[in-house]
């Protein structure tokens, strides 16, 4: 996907060109694009007049940026001490074969990108798997399998 310098210079100008809005900006333009590439960094720097290294400093900081491009869809797995223990890992690593991916990477069709985090807070309904921003509790390893039918994924 090309990116439109006159899209992110309508979402600096959103923020009024304000420095200190940088991670709402990045929020903005990766909800456009579903990451952030160096050409889109680049304009941002130009815009609010602030070196490269500064906006890739907090684009690298946060994990919910991403600087490679990811699928239509996101799954993430927590592996948390109480998903862990309840079977998380065996459901990664089978939603790795069946996506033919690894914890980090895109499917070659750019549906799904497939990421962990160490904790999501709702330990109690562990394991868990978060589609879409959507939790799944007591999530299974058959479970995993029609999350994946859900978003009509197929090899």
């Amino acid at each position: 996907m090309e990116f439109s310098p006159a899209k992110i210079d309508q979402i600096i100008q959103s923020y009024n060109g304000d420095k200190g809005m940088l991670i709402s900006i990045l929020q903005d333009v990766q909800a456009e694009y579903n990451y952030l590439p160096r050409e889109v960094l680049e304009r941002i720097c130009v815009g609010l007049d602030i070196p490269l290294g500064q906006v890739f400093s907090v684009a690298t900081f946060f994990k919910a940026f991403s600087l490679k491009p990811r699928g239509r869809h996101t799954m993430c797995v927590c592996l948390g001490t109480a998903c862990h223990v309840r079977g998380a890992t065996r459901i990664l690593n089978k939603l790795e074969r069946d996506l033919k991916i690894r914890a980090g990477d895109t499917t070659d069709d750019q549906e799904v990108t497939l990421e962990t985090v160490n904790c999501v807070g709702s330990c109690a309904l562990g394991p868990i798997v978060i589609l879409d921003g959507q939790y799944h509790g007591q999530m299974n390893m058959e479970k995993s399998g029609r999350l994946l039918k859900e978003i009509a994924w197929t090899e």
